[in-house]
């Protein structure tokens, strides 16, 4: 994990120089500052989204913690739901009372990463995860419910997000081998570091505390009854979020975590804990895919045909691997299957944008005429 741990290491020195300051503990730094200035704001200071609560936020700024909501003009400008503030968000707020923590957004900062996942619904919408995260910690647990298929979609949503991903296998306590799944899992996660871990033995922390530098900010995801409210407690040294036991039958949990939120850890960095995904729509496609498969990709171009399907094409190196015993059958199966969804929710998105040029343009000219009609009337006068 050494080369992996040196791309994650945060400015130290700057994060040391302003330590004073309380966002830095949040993750504050000097490219932040600078991304703030550029907004232009008169009146506003920087805070941070530590928890989601609908329409309105617990933030954080200098003054401390307080509650905020969006401005009228801002939830205008940014229509789509998926562009309010998220966990994790930098924001620039204005205070409703001198003195006071409480505020109005007027601005939120451009997002260096964004975890995010299709809504539940037959409307393609994007739902928010997520911001500005540098470590996405995707939890599945070694029980009844591991599932690697599960697994290979999580890491197309991680590679998509900008994140940096790491897999912890938790509850390494309740498995006699632990080690074979690290490795099952570590054959569909080329590259990325996959950690056995068990918060009842204290298994793993040493590792996983490497990951915990000052200033950075790291997100728990995964399914139900994972284990990520448990692994958030042991890493914290006490019970800040609930918890709540598995069924037994068929090793699912229930939704522990009702909405997401935000926690400074003693080893210096801020942990997002979010809600159980019974079910996780991937989102658009900005090369996660082709990151999570990276093995068939690179199969693929050995393939006799530029455009070969890795179907019944001749010449077929992915399926050559395939029977060879080199590729898993179900792995491809998994590749096959998520790029058909990624393409329908791109197609089915398409159509929705078009759509809604095509309704703000009718608004736009229905705007234009009555201005028209209000000009003619005036002049008549």
């Amino acid at each position: 994990m050494e080369e992996f741990e040196l791309t994650l290491k945060p400015n130290l020195e700057s994060y040391h120089e302003h330590e004073k300051n309380g966002l830095y503990t949040y993750g504050w730094s000097p490219d932040w500052q600078t991304a703030f200035d550029e907004l232009e704001l008169a009146e506003a200071s920087p805070g941070r989204v530590i928890a989601d609560h609908g329409h309105k936020y617990r933030i954080v700024t200098s003054r401390g913690e307080g509650w905020a909501e969006l401005s009228g003009r801002i939830q205008h400008e940014l229509g789509d739901r998926s562009a309010f503030p998220a966990v994790g968000d930098w924001i620039a707020v204005r205070f409703m009372a001198e003195g006071g923590n409480d505020g109005i957004i007027h601005g939120i900062l451009p997002r260096a990463s964004r975890i995010s996942r299709r809504a539940a619904g037959s409307v393609p919408t994007e739902q928010m995860i997520a911001a500005n995260v540098d470590v996405l910690l995707l939890v599945a647990a070694l029980n009844l419910d591991f599932n690697l298929r599960r697994l290979e979609r999580y890491l197309v949503m991680a590679w998509n997000s900008g994140a940096n991903p790491v897999i912890l296998l938790s509850k390494a306590d309740l498995c006699d081998d632990p080690e074979r799944y690290v490795r099952e899992t570590e054959s569909i996660a080329p590259g990325v570091p996959v950690i056995a871990v068990s918060a009842k033995e204290d298994q793993g922390r040493e590792q996983l505390e490497a990951l915990l530098r000052p200033g950075m900010t790291v997100a728990l995801t995964g399914s139900s009854g994972a284990g990520k409210s448990t692994i958030l407690n042991w890493l914290a040294g006490e019970e800040i979020q609930d918890t709540q036991e598995i069924r037994e039958g068929d090793s699912r949990g229930r939704h522990t975590t009702t909405h997401r939120e935000l926690f400074i850890l003693p080893q210096g960095a801020v942990m997002i804990d979010t809600p159980g995904m019974r079910e996780l729509g991937l989102w658009e496609d900005g090369g996660g895919w082709s990151e999570a498969f990276t093995d068939i990709e690179e199969l693929g171009r050995n393939c006799r045909f530029a455009d070969c399907r890795h179907e019944r094409e001749e010449g077929c190196a992915v399926k050559a691997a395939v029977d060879s015993g080199e590729l898993d059958p179900k792995r491809l199966e998994n590749y096959r299957k998520t790029e058909r969804e990624l393409k329908y929710q791109a197609s089915k998105e398409q159509v929705r944008q078009r759509n809604d040029r095509k309704g703000k343009g009718k608004k736009d000219a229905r705007r234009g005429k009555g201005e028209e009609r209000r000009r003619l009337t005036l002049e008549r006068d």
